[in-house]
């Protein structure tokens, strides 16, 4: 039996030192790659997570006037205001003048 302690020789070619080297090199190099990999793939998921939200909400906001207006909205919904107010005057005076001339 061989005894084993922290004397003892080991004996390689050097070519299978080289061989061993090189694969735990291109193992490690492998690893890493994979790990990077998955990580900018998780990343790239999350933004899309993230921008698919921020379009779901805005699809369901926008059209509720909950995220603000354009400002040809704004413009618009300003010159209906107005015709709404004169088309309420007009109304008022043409009860008036029916009242006047007793037409119901």
């Amino acid at each position: 039996m061989v005894d084993i302690n922290d004397s003892t020789n080991i004996t390689i070619p050097i070519r299978n030192l080289l061989a061993l080297i090189l694969a735990v090199a291109v193992s490690v190099t492998g690893y890493v790659n994979l790990i990077s990999r998955i990580t900018h793939l998780e990343q790239t998921q999350h933004i899309r997570d993230v921008e698919i939200k921020m379009n779901s909400e805005f699809r369901i906001k926008w059209p509720r006037g909950e995220l603000g207006a354009l400002p040809d909205d704004a413009e618009q919904n300003l010159r209906l205001t107005y015709v709404e107010s004169n088309l309420k005057e007009i109304i008022n005076v043409v009860r008036k003048l029916q009242v006047k001339e007793g037409i119901e």
